[in-house]
């Protein structure tokens, strides 16, 4: 019986896959990847974002589906006429959230305070996308998660009813279940295969014991998080490489990984409004 499996969060987009990403589609799909998001990064990759969804569909294994989005890590690159832009891809394609969308100020760059206003209100923008197009949102927050809450919570942003997933989650224990008790799930990557990612081990396992595996949906975040476990394979993580991060969860949890799985699958259905059918 195959163990199937929904990546919540790639790049695989990206030109670094051009000349593999027919074998790595298959790949993923032989370890048990359904479904797989395509997350948005700037305005001018919507189109590439278009031309990869309609190569993976066409291949009939994986299902992609599109996320698009203004990430906060290129708001020096962004301007006005991307958000009118992002407004008209979403009524124009089946998009499936708007992502990634958030705040960021692990570089000191994007903390100069003229450009954190700009991503202020670049994530405030589209979480009014989010509300008027009745989209989940998929948020990115690097040292900036008490002043994301506070704007989800003035712009009224309901994680219950709209749906959200906080991606690739690093804040502390008291940031997380803020983020689980507004409604988000939250994202794990290839990070928590590290021994030395303590930090995030600690969140997760106390999530675990409040909430049971209910907060929690997985994503490789390819090209980048890659599992330890395949670190030797070279730089580029895939989406097949998600069963490590399934692994590594069954251990912590003392689960079996099919039963993991399969609530990991109803996770992302709620985080995202999906029905996708478990069909193994």
């Amino acid at each position: 019986m195959t163990i199937e499996l929904i990546d919540t969060h790639t790049h695989f987009d990206v030109s670094d896959y051009d000349m593999t990403r027919d074998m790595l589609t298959k790949r993923a799909y032989d370890v048990g990847v359904r479904h797989l998001l395509l997350i948005g990064l700037t305005a001018k990759n919507f189109e590439r974002m278009l031309k990869v969804h309609k190569l993976v569909s066409n291949q009939q294994l994986v299902q992609a589906h599109l996320a698009f989005g203004l990430h906060p890590l290129y708001i020096f690159e962004h301007c006005d006429e991307d958000l009118s832009m992002l407004d008209a891809y979403l009524s124009a394609h089946q998009n499936i959230a708007i992502s990634e969308i958030g705040l960021d100020t692990f570089d000191k760059s994007l903390a100069i305070p003229e450009i954190f206003a700009k991503q202020e209100r670049f994530f405030i923008e589209q979480i009014k996308l989010a509300q008027s197009h009745d989209l989940p949102i998929i948020l990115h927050i690097r040292k900036a998660h008490g002043r994301a809450l506070q704007i989800l919570k003035a712009q009224k942003y309901s994680a219950k009813a709209l749906g959200g997933i906080a991606h690739s989650f690093s804040g502390g224990e008291q940031e997380a279940l803020a983020f689980v008790k507004m409604g988000f799930k939250l994202g794990i990557t290839g990070q928590i295969t590290n021994p030395n990612a303590k930090k995030l081990r600690r969140v997760v396992m106390m999530l675990f014991r409040q909430f049971g595996t209910s907060p929690f949906v997985i994503e490789t975040d390819c090209p980048d998080m890659m599992p330890v476990p395949c670190q030797h394979q070279g730089f580029l993580n895939e989406p097949a490489n998600l069963t490590y991060v399934l692994d590594e969860l069954a251990v912590l949890f003392k689960m079996d990984k099919e039963v993991l799985a399969r609530q990991l699958w109803q996770n992302t259905n709620e985080a995202l409004r999906q029905n996708w059918i478990y069909k193994s």
